[in-house]
């Protein structure tokens, strides 16, 4: 049984990033969710015109390689081309800002015991 992305010719790979091996962003880890700004237009890349129609509501990058039977690596350099073309806008679920409005771990605690002396 053929295993779509790790079976595929790696030549095919190559031409689908464009030769390249790494993404030019850190922007996307496996659940970074990805929302297309645009439709895909007559002659765009097959792939990308794929993550874009894919992407019409939040999509996380590991359900997008999924649905393309590509590897993530493969996925991360083609959203990096589309997220830089302003195609597609990418967000983390969890960003470090909203990490850092979390309430301190000592009052929370505080809280609990409060709670169970009730």
């Amino acid at each position: 049984m053929k295993r779509p992305g790790r079976d595929d010719d790696p030549d095919r790979l190559y031409t689908v990033t464009g030769g390249r091996s790494r993404s030019g962003t850190d922007a996307f880890d496996l659940v970074t969710l990805v929302v297309s700004e645009c439709e895909p237009t007559p002659g765009m890349q097959s792939e990308h015109a794929s993550i874009l129609r894919i992407c019409r509501s939040p999509t996380a990058v590991v359900e997008i390689a999924s649905d393309l039977g590509l590897p993530v690596s493969i996925v991360r350099i083609l959203l990096g081309d589309l997220h830089a073309a302003g195609r597609i806008t990418a967000r983390h679920p969890r960003t470090a800002a909203a990490a850092d409005q979390l309430p301190d771990p000592e009052i929370l605690k505080q809280v609990l015991v409060g709670l169970r002396n009730l």
